[in-house]
């Protein structure tokens, strides 16, 4: 998903219509607190590093169905697991570590008592997607992909619409091996859930 740094005066309108905020008079010096906060109030999707807002563009049609797709075969797949594990989907931060969190386009633990399932926002999970939009596709394929890595998260799907390729990266120490890049007519597989069973021509397809 792309993003813009927000620069001095930009305003963002709270669900309310009425409260009008100056993200960028705070610019450095937000605190977390005050970000989970303006989360709670907007359905802007917004992240957060260090002091500093990043918002998100609102996702595409395209973006919306692919995600929708993906969630309906992951909460299956923990349903036939005996539903032990939970599954979600953005608006939800993420906390990489102590100053640090993202919204990933969907999140996944294997145990919903995992203590990092919380309900404000996530401590962490064993699985992210994120799907690669045009404007910075760098973004998901490499700053993320380090991001996710050094917050232990064990598993990693790159979809990329622009290349039709989801690309499935498992972690081995403390950085991210490809499983494997899968294509239209190549069967999705992953580590972490060796039973998965979806055709990547379906996950673009997707209506």
């Amino acid at each position: 998903m792309t993003t813009s740094v927000v620069a001095p005066g930009m305003h963002l309108v709270l669900d309310d219509q009425q409260t009008e905020i100056d993200l960028g008079a705070l610019q450095g010096m937000w605190t977390e607190q005050q970000y989970i906060r303006l989360g709670e109030q907007t359905n802007r999707l917004i992240e957060f590093t260090d002091g500093v807002l990043e918002v998100l563009s609102m996702p595409t049609s395209k973006h919306q169905l692919i995600i929708g797709f993906l969630y309906r075969v992951l909460y299956a797949l923990l349903e036939q697991r005996g539903g032990r594990g939970i599954v979600a989907f953005a608006a939800l931060p993420l906390q990489l570590r102590p100053g640090k969190y993202r919204e990933p386009d969907i999140l996944l633990l294997l145990d919903r008592t995992d203590p990092r399932f919380q309900d404000s926002f996530w401590l962490g999970a064993d699985l992210v997607i994120e799907v690669v939009s045009p404007d910075n596709p760098k973004r998901d394929t490499q700053t993320k992909r380090a991001e996710y890595a050094e917050a232990g998260i064990r598993e990693y799907w790159i979809v990329n619409p622009l290349e039709e390729s989801i690309t499935v990266l498992t972690l081995q120490g403390t950085s991210y091996v490809e499983h494997g890049v899968f294509r239209r007519s190549q069967q999705l597989t992953s580590v972490l859930l060796a039973e998965l069973e979806v055709r990547a021509a379906d996950v673009f397809d997707a209506k």
